[in-house]
């Protein structure tokens, strides 16, 4: 047996478990929601197909066209968010400071506990009149102020809060792009005397372009298919819908309705406009390689 036969064998028989989970978990129920989405689906056991009627009623179902709306505000203002602080952040801990490692430790801790818990502590903190903001605001005059209570508010607070919750994740990867970057580079911007800000224009940004697509691609996910947790604990989808993400009106239309064959209709939607979303990306910048 030649040596290239062999390496192809011992890849074929590591990559078969992640093959086969992939198929199992992933691939399988992608294909049965999406079979699923043509029939109606009482959760008792019944089946009917009704062709693309969920469909047609999505075309025209007002609620769903507001999680939408809404779900692209809460994007639009997420994901700029995240790139920006994360970026900010890793170029902070990147520095000879004291106590780094604590530094970068305590940004990153709140993203391994649990989204229900980082929920429940923030809930805790902006409940109205009690919480631990509403009172801080009291003292300065501002009495009355319902950060969840509020339509005009509640959005832009859950936005903080999952900023607040991912922004060390989104650190540390770009500090690992950071750490890819040979310092050689910076030593002859020095020398040729450019500016900070022309060496993070010049040599950063350019040699972050695969760093930044990836943190764009996952960062798009995240918030398009994550969230139901902290919606769920934070606000329940209000006040008057809200913070309605698309991913909370799916929960609702399954589990709270009954209405199993839509749910899934909708989640094929939401999946086959994150595969455009990437497939767009990819062919936008080459996977981050900007020509």
């Amino acid at each position: 047996m030649t040596r290239d036969r062999r390496e192809r064998r011992a890849a074929f028989w590591f990559l078969l478990p992640d093959a086969l989970g992939l198929l199992v978990f992933v691939a399988v129920p992608m294909v049965l929601a999406i079979v699923l989405g043509f029939f109606r689906v009482d959760g008792f056991g019944s089946f009917d197909f009704i062709g693309i009627d969920n469909y047609v009623r999505m075309a025209g179902d007002p609620q769903f066209w507001s999680s939408v709306r809404i779900t692209l505000i809460y994007l639009v203002a997420v994901v700029p968010l995240i790139f920006v602080i994360g970026l900010a952040l890793a170029l902070l801990v990147q520095q000879k400071l004291p106590f780094i490692g604590l530094i970068r430790s305590a940004l990153f801790i709140p993203y391994v506990v649990s989204l229900v818990v980082v929920a429940m502590v923030w809930q805790f903190m902006l409940a109205d009149r009690v919480g631990i903001l509403s009172r801080v605001l009291a003292l300065f005059g501002f009495e009355n102020v319902s950060p969840l209570g509020e339509p005009s508010l509640a959005l832009g607070t859950v936005v903080l809060v999952t900023v607040w919750f991912q922004m060390g994740y989104y650190m540390i990867i770009f500090l690992a792009g950071l750490q890819d970057i040979p310092g050689e580079y910076y030593e002859a911007a020095r020398i040729d005397g450019a500016s900070a800000w022309q060496r993070f224009r010049r040599i950063t940004l350019p040699l972050l372009r695969p760093t930044s697509f990836f943190v764009l691609i996952t960062a798009t996910v995240a918030v398009m298919t994550g969230g139901l947790d902290l919606i769920f604990v934070l606000t329940g989808g209000g006040p008057a819908g809200a913070t309605s993400l698309l991913i909370f009106y799916i929960y609702e239309q399954a589990f709270l309705f009954g209405e199993l064959g839509y749910a899934a209709a909708i989640g094929s939607v939401l999946v086959v406009a994150m595969l455009a979303w990437s497939a767009a990306m990819f062919a936008l910048t080459k996977g981050g390689r900007f020509e």
